[in-house]
């Protein structure tokens, strides 16, 4: 069949789920479902997939979609709620209003930073879902809540979860890793600056909003870009986001304390350091929970590692092994950390395990998105239909094509809600493109990392987890509209930055 007829046929049903979220505002347990349904009638009659190859598509998408990642968006939301039983959320309000009552600065903290942070050690919906309900909590309205924590989550996703998008590009490209964080860092560093200043005008939903914290927001973005580069160009994939996280986070908050004293709460009560740790201990043990089993040890991280479960879901050609990880997942470190973090808190055993059950019940719709949007992303891969539409946008480019190769990227993690995923679908098809254009192959592939990033806040995986995290499902569509609206920009700054940075940086 004509290559351009299976790009548009491939097209069908990311542009359904645009339409049917942004435009018709249809429930997104409903219409990921129904995209799910087409998406596997395609695969099956122009792409001549076998009605079992199609089916155990699906079944590993469902598997991938239970273990790790709803796993995680459970275990962020159980966090949450049982840091409001034991009224620790209260303690958290008040340390944050202590800082700053601008609501600008607490999202530079809260979106930015700690959500940076948690992207860093966690991944898998982690940095939207935590932020998010803090800041409902806080007082946001949950949608805003929703959306900024959505636009903060896309730079810090490129070495998210120690590294792993990064690590895995680089394998299976067969390229040095270390050059190829550097050239990731090198091209987010612009992306890093500009987003926190995004932020503080959405806060205020004006251009004008940046008046009295404009130097605020960009050392945030400054404290997280420079740490990033120096980090990913000596040490590799791993910690350029941590690092960059916890400068930034430092920082802002340092600086709100300094100049910012205007804006400060003052309030009568007083807490004391001890009370602050038991608040925050779920987080805190969530992080050195993440941290010590991390390939950063790599002893804990193998023991840890072989308990595990292995298996063939997948039928056909390009199949691979799944493993479920029962422990050493963000997920079930999260759970395992909460649960020490409430006993400690002084929460009953009982009252913990019905927390859990609640937050269970609580995300019934978001398991039924989040399962078809991941079947989906499956079958769209093993079936050809993503590398259909990457093939043609490469044909009708020539050497323009670093202007859309972040576009390639975006598309990636729209359709699977995961950067890794992107950069295993067109990680390689990125170094073919390079070599064939005589342009750096770690350029190129760093594009697809950095368009990514962008894709990350439009993908209705993420909005999924936004909506289960502040309690606002049926608002997918309005957060898919504003969120779109500044993938679009960030895309295209991104291709910029990857045509005129390609003869620039061609050394790398």
């Amino acid at each position: 069949m004509n290559g351009y007829v299976l790009f548009f046929l491939a097209l069908t049903p990311i542009v359904w789920l645009m339409i049917s979220l942004g435009v018709l505002k249809m429930p997104a347990h409903k219409t990921c479902l129904f995209t799910l349904a087409v998406t596997l009638i395609l695969s099956i009659v122009f792409w001549k997939m076998t009605i079992v190859d199609a089916s155990t598509a699906v079944l590993e998408g469902v598997a991938l979609g239970i273990w790790p990642i709803m796993l995680v968006i459970i275990a962020a939301v159980f966090t949450y709620n049982l840091s409001v039983h034991t009224k620790s959320m209260d303690l958290i309000k008040k340390m944050m209003i202590s800082i700053s009552k601008d609501k600008r600065i607490l999202v530079l903290i809260l979106a930015w930073g700690f959500g940076g942070f948690l992207e860093a050690i966690a991944g898998f919906g982690t940095a939207v879902a935590i932020p998010a309900s803090i800041m409902a909590a806080l007082g946001f309205e949950p949608v805003f809540a929703a959306i900024i924590c959505l636009v903060a989550n896309t730079t810090p996703t490129a070495f998210g979860a120690i590294g792993i998008p990064v690590t895995t590009l680089a394998k299976i490209t067969g390229i040095d890793v270390n050059s190829l964080s550097y050239a990731v860092s090198i091209q987010l560093s612009p992306l890093i600056i500009i987003v926190p200043i995004i932020l503080v005008m959405l806060t205020e939903k004006s251009i004008k909003g940046i008046k009295g914290v404009f130097g605020i927001a960009i050392i945030s973005g400054i404290t997280f870009a420079v740490p990033q580069i120096l980090i990913a160009k000596y040490l590799g994939a791993e910690l350029p986001a941590i690092i960059g996280s916890i400068c930034s986070m430092l920082s802002t908050i340092l600086i709100a304390k300094l100049f910012y004293k205007d804006k400060k709460s003052e309030s009568n009560e007083k807490i004391t350091i001890k009370q602050g740790v038991l608040a925050w201990l779920p987080f805190i043990l969530v992080f050195l929970f993440i941290i010590f089993t991390s390939p950063l040890f790599p002893k804990v991280n193998e023991a840890l590692s072989s308990i595990k479960t292995t298996a063939y879901i997948y039928t056909g050609v390009d199949a691979k092994p799944f493993t479920f990880l029962w422990l050493i997942t963000p997920g079930t470190l999260i759970i395992i950390a909460t649960f020490v973090g409430g006993l400690i808190q002084g929460a009953k055993l009982k009252d913990i395990f019905l927390i859990l059950i609640k937050t269970f019940k609580q995300m019934s719709n978001s398991f039924v998105t989040i399962l078809s949007i991941v079947a989906l992303a499956k079958v769209m891969g093993y079936s050809g239909m993503i590398k259909s539409i990457a093939v043609i946008l490469v044909k009708i480019t020539g050497r323009f094509y670093p202007l859309i190769a972040p576009v390639i990227g975006a598309l990636g993690t729209f359709v699977t809600g995961s950067d890794t995923s992107s950069n295993v679908l067109f990680g390689g098809l990125q170094v073919e493109v390079a070599k064939s254009l005589n342009l750096s192959p770690y350029w190129l592939a760093a594009a697809n990392t950095g368009g990514a990033t962008a894709g990350k806040m439009i993908s209705p995986q993420s909005i999924a987890v936004a909506t289960a995290a502040t309690g606002i499902l049926g608002s997918e569509g309005k957060i898919l509209n504003t969120t779109l609206k500044f993938c679009i920009l960030y895309v295209v700054l991104m291709g910029l930055i990857a045509y005129f940075g390609a003869s620039i940086f061609s050394w790398i």
